[in-house]
């Protein structure tokens, strides 16, 4: 069955005018040209050195006059929303474009659970959406099983939910549900100037496209891809008698692993060491076993053993 979480703290940032989409072509690392009126996109902003900033997904606003681009419309963390308008404002320049928020700003669920798209009406198809019943509709950009994304009023949102039987349940089950898909979130797993796209999986998540010329970090996240340069990942892990915080390190004996991120009972997403990810690992009082998501198949292939999904 289908279940329902809501998000109580997004935001949307919308770009609009001439210029709006190729400022924001030139930025991100994903190429907006998939961008469509039933397709969204989900990409990231980099520091010139290549290390994370911010994430959000892109959908395009209608325009109400033809002879108008559609407006693009950035989900993002709403604690964060004030600091990327104030970051592309910095880039604009002399671009011809609006940047501010939505206000008041939507209320943001996700649908998640055994086939979440086709009870939303959707293909299994990231980034896949439409609109109903005046709410937006969205396959998660990043992964089709991570479930769909609702944007509207938090009352249409409820009457939709609960015509469709459709229960909300609390944020925790969603967190595990996404750790089991090594999907992962913005300030607990991606960190500020510290994260790379590649060590999160982002470029097996749609959020990376080497072949649509320059981007801002395109350096540093072209040449860990093409020299294979990558020496950690992020990968689910099972608690065995484990007590752990977001930061606990992972060992291998008297040797640092790796480091564990998001949290939720029996399970957590770490940051792991390759060249460790086969030894047996420990943290907080008892034993962590790496079990990658069902997409992290040269993971599994190096453990020879379980996934997480």
């Amino acid at each position: 069955m289908a279940e329902a979480v809501l998000f109580p703290d997004r935001g949307l940032l919308r770009l609009s005018g001439p210029d709006a989409f190729g400022l924001l072509q030139g930025l991100v690392t994903a190429d907006l040209a998939g961008l469509a009126a039933d397709r969204a996109v989900y990409t990231a902003l980099l520091t010139p050195q290549g290390k994370y900033l911010f994430d959000f997904h892109v959908s395009l606003e209608p325009a109400a006059d033809d002879d108008v681009e559609p407006a693009l419309l950035l989900e993002v963390d709403g604690g964060r929303l004030d600091e990327l308008e104030r970051r592309l404002k910095l880039y604009r320049l002399r671009a011809a474009l609006d940047i501010e928020p939505v206000r008041p700003p939507p209320t943001v669920a996700m649908v998640f659970g055994d086939d979440a798209p086709a009870a939303c009406g959707l293909p299994a198809t990231p980034g896949a959406m439409r609109s109903a019943a005046g709410l937006d509709v969205m396959v998660d950009p990043r992964l089709a099983a991570l479930g769909v994304r609702v944007y509207g009023e938090a009352a249409a949102i409820a009457a939709w939910l609960a015509a469709d039987g459709i229960e909300t349940v609390e944020p925790e089950v969603f967190v595990r549900h996404r750790i089991t898909l090594a999907v992962p979130e913005g300030g607990t797993d991606l960190l500020v100037d510290k994260s790379i796209m590649l060590e999160a999986g982002l470029d097996q998540l749609n959020a990376v496209a080497f072949d649509k010329g320059c981007f801002v970090g395109q350096e540093l996240t072209a040449r860990t891809h093409y020299r294979g340069l990558v020496k950690r990942r992020l990968v689910p892990v099972l608690l065995e008698d484990a007590v752990v915080e977001p930061g606990f390190a992972i060992m291998a004996g008297e040797r640092e692993a790796g480091e564990i991120r998001s949290v939720a009972p029996p399970l957590a997403l770490a940051l792991l060491r390759l060249d460790r990810l086969a030894e047996p690992l420990a943290a907080g009082g008892g034993t962590v076993h790496p079990r990658p998501a069902f997409w992290q198949t040269d993971l599994a292939a190096q453990l020879g053993g379980p996934t997480a999904g």
